[in-house]
């Protein structure tokens, strides 16, 4: 499963692992603050806002020649570019800093931060564990000709597969940045698999944006995104070149945020090109 729906919300289950993390760091820290008279919300809360602006100006920093041309999107974080290490270590060096200031917060801020941390990273490494033993699925869709196509034949080099349909705005919004991609990185497979339309509207769509796309598939019945566990689009999955998963990402990508997601397909060809 790669997203939690909660009606029409769907949430990357990476990230409500983190939230689930923080919740019970914070209870058990409200707990044991009790008995204490203080409370580490503040703290804890202090915590996760600069771990996360942390963890951007990292990843801003490290791609900053991918934002280049559009300096707005440092600031929309809908791409999911964020660093964890930098984030983590600033996130801890906050919370020792709140220790060192307010003496009643150290044990129940510090019991808080240890059971929620090892909370995330064991629930993350279980998560990371699962993902990565998730194969390309065994289903046949169909061409834009009308001819089926077996997912499973699409191996042999890096993969990217793409889960779009025309009606969503931040499909569109990623298009070209896929198609950049796609012309830059010959050694890598991109397939965009268009869910639930059908072929008129996807090439009505393609020819009035100028979109020249290679490997276009449709998938009337949706049947990838239930089997792959995210039914939220866009989602696009990184396969290695035998077919398992190794890294995916729900919600729109940036050239910067598509270029972090490659690396961990990319060593087994040659470095990654992003053309904006």
């Amino acid at each position: 499963m790669l997203s939690l729906n909660l009606g029409p919300l769907a949430i990357p289950i990476d990230l409500a692992l983190l939230y689930a993390a923080f919740f019970i760091a914070w209870l058990t820290g409200w707990l044991i603050g009790r008995k204490r008279g203080s409370n580490p919300e503040s703290a804890l809360f202090s915590m996760l806002v600069s771990g996360v602006l942390v963890a951007r100006l990292a990843f801003i920093m490290q791609y900053f020649q991918q934002y280049t041309g559009n300096l707005w999107q440092m600031i929309d974080i809908r791409d999911g570019g964020f660093l964890l290490l930098p984030g983590v270590i600033a996130a801890v060096l906050v919370g020792i800093y709140k220790a060192w200031r307010q003496a009643p917060l150290r044990v129940p801020l510090a019991i808080g931060v240890c059971v929620g941390l090892l909370v995330w990273g064991a629930s993350f490494s279980v998560l990371n564990a699962l993902q990565s033993s998730q194969k390309i699925p065994d289903l046949a869709v169909r061409d834009i000709a009308g001819e089926p196509v077996l997912l499973q034949d699409l191996t042999g080099k890096p993969l990217v597969i793409n889960l779009w349909a025309t009606w969503c705005p931040p499909c569109r919004r990623e298009m070209p940045v896929l198609a950049a991609a796609q012309q830059a990185n010959p050694d890598i497979r991109f397939v965009f698999i268009n869910q639930g339309e059908g072929q008129r509207l996807v090439e009505k769509f393609l020819a009035q944006q100028q979109l020249s796309l290679d490997n276009n598939l449709l998938d009337s019945g949706g049947r990838v995104g239930q089997a792959i566990g995210s039914l939220s689009l866009p989602t696009t999955l990184f396969y290695s070149a035998d077919g398992l998963l190794k890294n995916n990402h729900l919600g729109e990508l940036s050239h910067a945020s598509l270029k972090h997601a490659l690396r961990h397909i990319s060593t087994e060809t040659h470095p990654v090109n992003i053309e904006e």
